[in-house]
């Protein structure tokens, strides 16, 4: 019941404020104008901050666990190409994949990566060095997936060039690297500068779940369910059940075994929605794996901390 308890004060939370947005948007306080700008705005200031602020924060000198970070990596690029892979057989409406890759393949790592294990043992743990192992591969495979499948994407070498650039420009990349160099370098920002820093990270994730809500169609995402619960079992069944065993017997245990639980297991994360609204994908079906895999997550997070407590592996 404990942990049960702990999944719902993790997810819950997150699920209402996407309710708020809607309603918001329902009442009229927000429209579309405020979703657009929001989006934007969260994509190219606020979670390059958020990125910035948890790995620069981090001892990644001290903690630097090798075989941990290339799991992560791993796991990252085998789930996300296999996803693919199996889209081109399994998805009828093209126009939709970006969106199903991206949704299907990217947690909520960064977001509520941190909070969750938090949550569990006082402190981050290994979430930095998670963060370090997937989350540049999350939005180097998010721009390479949302270029080559969105609806205006061109042949051949411009969309390689296309997704190229995306990726030296895409901002959350930028701030992870940048936040790297400040973790190695053993940089202390003065208290202004950290809590201004501080400041700007703590608006990405509720700004981003208002625009989830506010952007929410519900008619069109009931539309597209099917493919939205595809992405549910994906996101937080086939791929935990595939990759924890190979973690449990690599002998990840406690702190580690959770951060990689989070990385496969988590919900779909919101800046999922800011990629595909922002690169011309669809925005529906993300919207829609945001919510679903959120209110789904607290059931099955709960089961598979469940099963790892009662092995005795956290």
């Amino acid at each position: 019941m404990e942990n049960f308890i702990y999944s719902i004060n993790a997810t819950f939370p997150v699920f209402l404020v996407i309710v708020i947005g809607y309603f918001l948007m329902q009442i009229g306080i927000l429209n579309e104008d405020f979703v657009t700008v929001a989006n934007k705005f969260n994509f190219k200031v606020t979670l390059p901050f958020l990125v910035f602020r948890d790995i620069s924060g981090a001892n990644i000198r001290e903690d630097f666990d090798v075989v941990f970070v290339l799991f992560c990596a791993g796991a990252t690029t085998v789930c996300f190409f296999a996803i693919w892979g199996l889209s081109k057989w399994i998805i009828q409406d093209k126009t939709i994949t970006g969106a199903f890759v991206q949704a299907s393949f990217r947690s909520s790592a960064a977001v509520m990566g941190i909070a969750f294990i938090q949550n569990i043992y006082g402190n981050s743990g290994m979430a930095p060095l998670m963060i370090i192992g997937s989350v540049p591969l999350y939005n180097i495979y998010s721009v390479i997936v949302l270029t080559m499948e969105a609806e205006d994407s061109k042949e051949g070498k411009e969309r390689i060039q296309k997704a190229l650039k995306g990726i030296v420009t895409n901002p959350i990349i930028i701030g992870i690297l940048l936040g790297l160099a400040f973790s190695l370098l053993g940089f202390n920002f003065p208290t202004v500068i950290n809590k201004t820093i501080q400041n700007m990270a703590v608006l990405a994730s509720p700004l981003a779940l208002i625009a989830i809500g506010a952007g929410f169609e519900g008619r069109r995402a009931l539309a597209k369910m099917k493919p939205t619960i595809a992405v549910a079992l994906i996101k937080l069944v086939i791929q935990t059940a595939v990759f924890l065993p190979i973690a449990i017997q690599m002998g990840f245990r406690q702190e580690k075994l959770i951060a990689i639980l989070v990385m496969l297991a988590a919900p779909t994360t919101p800046s999922c929605y800011i990629m595909a609204k922002n690169m011309k994908n669809d925005g529906v079906l993300t919207a829609s794996a945001v919510v679903v895999t959120t209110l789904l997550s607290s059931v099955t997070l709960t089961a598979w901390i469940y099963l790892l407590k009662t092995l005795g592996l956290i």
